[in-house]
């Protein structure tokens, strides 16, 4: 509860917030580390092929480079699991969460830079075309637009700020019911 009495959200200590935001975010987590470990399974395997030894010099850079990609997101978005191992029980939740938030939004970066190259090595392999670089551009970019744009949109146009719930709705005359909240 908040100073006099009014309510700003969810009634919990900090305690009860940790334990509710690490259940949501450990199934975040479980989805992304789904995709980057099929991915990063796949890229594992390209090497032992054939074909591998015929790519070009700048095609293997690539790979190299997104594979260390890959690694890296591995670690980051499996991270949050091996913090909450190590440190429960310690009375560090709210830190651990706060730290565990931090690794997702990183592994997720470094995911989104794993499919961008590795959508790059595939492309330039598939069609060895110029158009390339504008089909990648526009994958990153819908990526961006799903990933952060969107998210960060609805974040700002409906975040309900604490001083905005503390004070209730004003009537204005000659208006019936809640009147019309259509500002942002």
């Amino acid at each position: 509860m908040a100073e006099e009495g009014r309510r700003t959200g969810r009634d919990e200590s900090e305690e009860e917030r940790a334990d509710r935001m690490w259940g949501e975010l450990i199934q975040e987590v479980r989805v992304a580390q789904t995709g980057v470990q099929i991915l990063f399974g796949f890229l594992l395997t390209v090497v032992f092929q054939q074909r591998y030894a015929t790519l070009a010099h700048a095609d293997r850079v690539i790979y190299v480079v997104t594979v260390v990609l890959g690694a890296s997101a591995t670690g980051a978005l499996i991270g949050p699991v091996s913090l909450h191992r190590l440190v429960s029980g310690r009375r560090v939740k709210p830190r651990a969460v706060r730290i565990a938030s931090w690794l997702t939004f990183v592994g997720l970066l470094l995911l989104l830079t794993t499919m961008t190259s590795a959508l790059l090595l595939i492309l330039r392999v598939a069609t060895h075309g110029s158009e390339v670089t504008w089909l990648v551009a526009g994958v990153v970019a819908w990526y961006l637009v799903c990933w952060y744009a969107l998210p960060l949109w609805i974040r700002r146009r409906h975040t309900i700020h604490p001083d905005a719930v503390a004070a209730p709705p004003r009537r204005e005359a000659g208006r019936g019911g809640d009147g019309d909240r259509t500002g942002g």
